[in-house]
């Protein structure tokens, strides 16, 4: 049993929050996560997800880092279909996809390679081949939730109103509250960024479709076993998560014009959700009170892709020495 050192809260279910609670769990720690929804309620819930570099002003060294180490973690978790976690042939296409967006981040995506012309989509003058994890969010949330419990972790439905309330239960608290962060810590650089996706049948697609541009629109779609998830939109500071539909036809229109198999694709659901977005995400310790704080928050809509990479540095930043 690990000594009262050794214990933690995790604040949040999200899949920060679910990672970060695994690395120190399966390091020997005592850990406990709080969060106000279960994992299948948040919004990594509601996630594409697919593990995507980042984009060139988000290349900072420690970001890379993150980026590089959960494509390792992933490509593991691939190996066992139960995680649902796939490697998926992907076609990147956009601005941002073209040579001179891509060589500092090239070396880290696996399969890289230019696409022929006449596989880019009309409307499109570069795009990129790839094989990168693309991510089943309700399985995979229910695949860590899973591998909490064997390493002795369970979710527990806990409001927190202060990290100070959660430094009370245990010497080292880590703050992985996605957006509610802001309101938390008094981060006023938080802001929600509004997405939404819509849900369709499979009809037999295998390889993602995502375009890299800088507008709040543009066009993807990621085929899972039983579904096929399509976007995308990202509308800053909004917080109303109803779906709207006139985004609902906009992003059936692009996507079905660029796969003409998703016309014949029954709509199923539109999700939506709330990004945590920050000018930079925040992975660092500080003190609180008599305990220690690990924050993991900010990561917008990139969380999925750098989830063990953060989760790696909150274990080390929690087993600091004081």
């Amino acid at each position: 049993m690990a000594d009262r050192s050794q214990h933690a809260v995790v604040v949040g279910a999200g899949v920060s929050g679910l990672t970060s609670a695994l690395c120190l769990a399966e390091a020997g720690w005592s850990v406990r996560v709080w969060a106000a929804t279960l994992p299948q309620q948040t919004t990594s819930a509601v996630a594409g997800a697919v593990w995507a570099p980042p984009r060139p002003e988000e290349r900072a060294a420690k970001t890379l880092h993150w980026t590089e180490h959960s494509l390792r973690v992933f490509g593991e978790l691939a190996k066992d279909p139960s995680t649902g976690v796939q490697m998926a042939p992907a076609l990147t296409v956009g601005e941002l996809a073209g040579a001179d967006a891509m060589p500092s981040a090239a070396s880290v995506i696996p399969d890289l390679r230019p696409a022929d012309p006449a596989e880019i989509p009309a409307g499109f003058d570069a795009g990129f081949r790839s094989t990168v994890p693309m991510i089943d969010m309700p399985r995979y949330l229910a695949y860590l939730t899973t591998r909490l419990a064997t390493a002795g972790c369970e979710i527990e439905i806990h409001p927190v109103r202060s990290l100070a309330e959660a430094a009370d239960a245990a010497p080292v608290v880590v703050n992985c509250a996605g957006l509610g962060a802001g309101a938390l810590v008094g981060d006023d650089t938080v802001r929600p960024l509004f997405g939404q996706h819509v849900i369709l049948t499979n009809p037999g697609l295998q390889q993602l479709f995502l375009e890299m541009n800088n507008g709040q629109e543009w066009t993807c779609y990621f085929p899972h076993p039983q579904r096929v998830v399509c976007g995308g939109i990202s509308i800053p500071g909004r917080w109303d998560t109803t779906a709207d539909p006139e985004v609902t036809d906009r992003i059936l229109q692009r996507c079905r014009r660029i796969e003409p198999r998703l016309g014949e694709a029954e709509v199923i659901e539109t999700i939506t959700g709330l990004r945590p977005d920050r000018p930079s995400v925040r992975v660092e310790v500080e003190p609180l009170g008599r305990a220690r704080c690990v924050h993991n928050y900010g990561h917008s809509g990139n969380g999925v892709t750098l989830s063990w990479g953060c989760a790696r540095d909150v274990a080390r930043l929690a087993g600091t020495d004081r």
